[in-house]
Parts: C-alpha cells; sequence; structure tokens
C-alpha cells in the first residue's frame, strides 16, 4: 500500500472516531451542568480547555458562553476539532481512497456528513441537541460496524483500527477530565460538602454514560459508582473496549501486523506503562488532573512516531491535525 493511501485510510479512522467522541463529550458535559449544584462555578470555558483548543477558540468567541462554545464544538468548520470539521475530512479522505474502502461505507460516510451539515444548527438549542449528538454517534458506530463486517481485514483495515484506537484512547481520558475538573475543590467553592456529595455520583454515572460503560461497570464493580472505581474502570480495564488500556492493547496488535513497528511498538509499551502502573487512588487525592495532561502527550508520540514511520513527512491534499 502506497504511503500517501495508508496515511489517507489513518485519518479517515481518526476523523470519524473524532466525531463521534466530540460528541459524547458534548453529550456528558451538557448533562452534567444541568445536575450540577447552584454555585458551583463551572462553566463552558472549561470544556475548551480540556479539548486543547483555547488558542483558537479566543480568536475567534468573544466569550466562552454555551452558544458559542457549541458552536466552536459542534459547526465551526474551521476548528478542525469540531464535529463538523471532523465530518468534513472523514469524507475526504473516504472520497480519496473509494477504491481500498467498501463502497457502502463511502456512502454513509458521505450521508452522515450532509446530515450533520443540515442539522448542526440545531445543535445550539439544548432541546434537540441530544437527540443531534445520539444520531452522529449511532451513525459512527454504524460504519465502524460496516468496516469490520465488509471490508478485508488486511494492512488498509489494520490502520483504520489503529487510528481509531489511539484516538479513543485520547478522547476518553479527555471525558474522565470532564468528571474531575468538575469535582475539583475550587470549582466546587461555596457549595457545601453535602450537597455536593450525592451529586458526585451523578457526575461519575454521567461520565459512564456518555462512554455507553454504565453497564459494563455494574456487572465488574459491585460498589456503588464512585470516583476511584470509574476513573480505574475507563482507565485500566483490559475488557472494555473504551477504556484506555484495552485501546492500547488493541493499537499494540494492530501495530505488530504491519512492518518495521519497532520504534511505534516501543512508544505504545511506554504508555502502556504509563496507564497500567498508574495509581488511581493517590491520583484522585493529588495530581488526576496532571497525570492526564502526561498521558496525553504520550498518546501524541505514538501518533507522531506512526507518522514518521509509515507516512510521507510531507502532508498533501489537505491540512491535517491531531
Amino acid at each position: 500500500m502506497l504511503s500517501r493511501v495508508a496515511e489517507r485510510i489513518y485519518w479517515l479512522g481518526r476523523y470519524l472516531e473524532r466525531a463521534e467522541n466530540t460528541a459524547r463529550l458534548l453529550n456528558v458535559y451538557s448533562t452534567l451542568l444541568l445536575d450540577l449544584p447552584r454555585g458551583a462555578k463551572i462553566g463552558w470555558h472549561t470544556l475548551v480547555d480540556i479539548t486543547g483548543s483555547h488558542a483558537e477558540f479566543a480568536e475567534k468567541y468573544q466569550a466562552p458562553d454555551e452558544r458559542s462554545v457549541i458552536r466552536f464544538l459542534l459547526s465551526d468548520i474551521s476548528n478542525y476539532s469540531s464535529i463538523l470539521s471532523s465530518l468534513s475530512m472523514a469524507r475526504e479522505n473516504a472520497r480519496t481512497t473509494r477504491e481500498i474502502i467498501p463502497s457502502e461505507a463511502w456512502e454513509q460516510i458521505n450521508n452522515l456528513y450532509l446530515f450533520a451539515k443540515e442539522n448542526a444548527s440545531k445543535g445550539v438549542a439544548r432541546g434537540p441537541r441530544h437527540h443531534l449528538l445520539n444520531q452522529i454517534i449511532a451513525h459512527c458506530q454504524q460504519i465502524a460496524g460496516l468496516f469490520a463486517g465488509t471490508m478485508s481485514h488486511n494492512s488498509g483495515y489494520n490502520f483504520i483500527r489503529i487510528a481509531r484506537s489511539l484516538e479513543r484512547a485520547d478522547m476518553t481520558t479527555r471525558i474522565v477530565d470532564v468528571g474531575s475538573v468538575t469535582l475539583l475543590p475550587g470549582l466546587t467553592q461555596g457549595v457545601k460538602s453535602e450537597q455536593i456529595e450525592p451529586f458526585e455520583n451523578m457526575i461519575w454515572m454521567a461520565v459512564l454514560n456518555s462512554l455507553s460503560a454504565y453497564q459494563m461497570y455494574r456487572q465488574h464493580v459491585l460498589d456503588r459508582v464512585n470516583g476511584e472505581d470509574v476513573v480505574t474502570f475507563l482507565l485500566q480495564d483490559r475488557q472494555f473496549p473504551r477504556s484506555v488500556v484495552h485501546s492500547l492493547a488493541k493499537l499494540e496488535s494492530c501495530l505488530q501486523a504491519l512492518p518495521n513497528n519497532g520504534a511505534a511498538l516501543v512508544e505504545v509499551a511506554r504508555v502502556q506503562d504509563m496507564a497500567n502502573n498508574a495509581d488511581i487512588p493517590l491520583l484522585l487525592q493529588q495530581g488526576l488532573l496532571e497525570y492526564i495532561d502526561a498521558l496525553q502527550i504520550q498518546i501524541a508520540e505514538v501518533h507522531a512516531r506512526i507518522t514518521q514511520t509509515w507516512f510521507l513527512p510531507v502532508v498533501s491534499g489537505q491540512q491535517q491535525s491531531t
């Protein structure tokens, strides 16, 4: 397979997974703000910071209010991390690799982009937002199933799975970030502890639901929903497909099927050690946010090594983003 074709297939997988997980992130955050007690000092700017796009947001919007942040992350085509932008670039990569991917997948991706473009403006209002985001999530999952069931499991499919696994690991850490940031003492200043305690369980339940993880969590953890068990499950559970450790294991498996994989596997082993050896109870007491930041940096190093090993040094045809 030509390196430029492999690169486009890789980015097709990343953009589809990014669109789905950004929709999940917006869903959980919208729900959390409705559940939090009055007086909690948390706003939409937190979501911009978690996605790592504060500088880009500040260039276009005066204040991080709900309408501006939703528009920025849902429908702003100039924001490479927005849902509509991700779907647009996924569509372009699918269009240029139609000889590699199943024709049904191209049709579904094209239809999803057109659906999102037509309905993105509706997501600004709270009422239809939940339905729109769930539709985008469902369509992305349908496309993933279509790839799994109709595409030959060759090197092209491996690059799609590598991309999805890497993007999923990164976005799961960002969704965990939502729950941990929400419960920081500085953000709940002025709110009595007895008011926060019942909301803590609701916050972590919302985080689990955003990843479709609640039922699987309850099968593995018999205790009530709590921050320590939720973070441990989403970061370190080896069987749940959206956990960081499981995603990294799938990434490693796919990389082993490719040639010249030594340097990339070394980077994956580093981030695996970091995820597996994390002391979650200690991190929850001090340093979870810093740990997640460091984990995301290490995940980005894996992407950089994949790019250096298998793709052309100069991106052609369109600008890609990490």
